[in-house]
């Protein structure tokens, strides 16, 4: 679509609401908003509200209130984008302990979230949540027969409690129509910049991004893990550095022999590493590596296939090729252009 067709009204106000309560996530928040911000700072016309259920300042997971700018029922009757961030409820607290997983209640329990939220939805034309958020659009059925996402850990969760929604534990943002769910908190930058490139186009959200000192965008279609996450952290300091060199230059000599000649240790013993402390072998660790960078090339870039198979360690296109179907299913070509946008639809419904 062109620019003048997309930008048609490009200086009518778009009001953005996000719809708080106490013990709400943060940077559920501070991140999306953050990035509306300095959207405006680029050609953008977003006006922001923070409402909750009174108008009162809402208390945060973290260690600092979030004063409003009004209650509820002072919010404009049509609003662009509703923002739902997640949370727990208020007097919920965390078990201090060293986990993974923190136990947390999710807020489709707060009734004051579901009043406001259940309020604001009809009179939006899309609606977005944060991390956990999603739960109170399930709660409140309007992610039935639709496709979303959360936080990692609480995907299968949701899909216990809504089984009617198809839960997508990958990726970083789900569009379904009107509604966007984000995955876990970091990811409402990706999903922020993603709508304001659906607004406004990829050079203002490029533009915020560079800003923002983040990487442009992440398509919403990838996954919320790197190859880091999918790999148990190394114990030895030497294989940590293995691996490091790996991620930072993936287009390098990560042959067998040259990772254990670095780690100063015998091509068996480095597999035997490998499988104990990353849990996979490194022949996997490096395709997973190269693979993740292509990615990020093919989405962002204008390089040919050859350039970036060369880049990343593949040699050529056809390794490459063979590598992104076995992994993916579908061709670097066909990959870089489902992903070479952020993936919001201009006009959702």
């Amino acid at each position: 679509m062109a620019d003048d067709s997309r930008h048609a009204d490009a200086n009518a106000p778009r009001t953005v609401v996000f719809a708080l309560y106490d013990k709400v996530t943060l940077q559920d928040v501070a991140a999306p908003l953050e990035i509306f911000a300095r959207a405006n700072d680029f050609g953008a016309c977003y006006r922001v509200l923070l409402a909750s259920p009174t108008g009162e300042a809402v208390a945060t997971t973290a260690y600092a209130a979030i004063n409003v700018d009004i209650p509820v029922a002072q919010v404009p009757d049509q609003i662009d984008t509703l923002i739902v961030p997640g949370g727990v409820p208020p007097d919920f607290t965390f078990t201090p302990g060293e986990h993974d997983i923190p136990e947390e209640q999710t807020p489709d329990v707060i009734d004051s979230a579901l009043e406001m939220v259940g309020e604001l939805a009809p009179r939006s034309r899309r609606v977005a949540s944060v991390c956990t958020g999603a739960f109170v659009l399930a709660a409140l059925g309007l992610l039935d027969g639709r496709r979303a996402t959360t936080h990692w850990a609480h995907c299968q969760a949701l899909a216990r409690a809504y089984p009617r929604i198809a839960v997508d534990p990958d990726s970083l943002f789900v569009q379904d129509g009107r509604f966007i769910t984000g995955a876990g908190i970091s990811a409402g930058t990706d999903m922020a910049l993603a709508l304001v490139e659906s607004d406004y186009g990829p050079a203002v959200a490029r533009r915020v991004a560079r800003w923002m000192v983040v990487f442009l965008q992440r398509p919403g279609g990838q996954a919320q893990f790197s190859v880091w996450a999918q790999s148990e952290l190394p114990v030895t300091r030497s294989l940590r550095q293995i691996l490091d060199a790996v991620v930072s230059d993936p287009g390098g000599d990560h042959s067998i022999a040259a990772m254990a000649s670095r780690a100063a240790v015998s091509e068996r013993h480095l597999v035997r590493m490998f499988g104990d402390q990353v849990g996979m072998t490194p022949a996997r660790f490096v395709e997973q590596a190269r693979l993740e960078a292509a990615k990020v090339l093919l989405a962002a870039g204008d390089s040919s296939q050859e350039a970036v198979a060369r880049r990343v360690g593949f040699g050529g296109p056809d390794t490459m090729r063979r590598t992104f179907r076995r992994n993916l299913g579908i061709s670097p070509g066909m990959y870089r252009s489902r992903f070479r946008t952020t993936g919001i639809d201009q006009d959702a419904g």
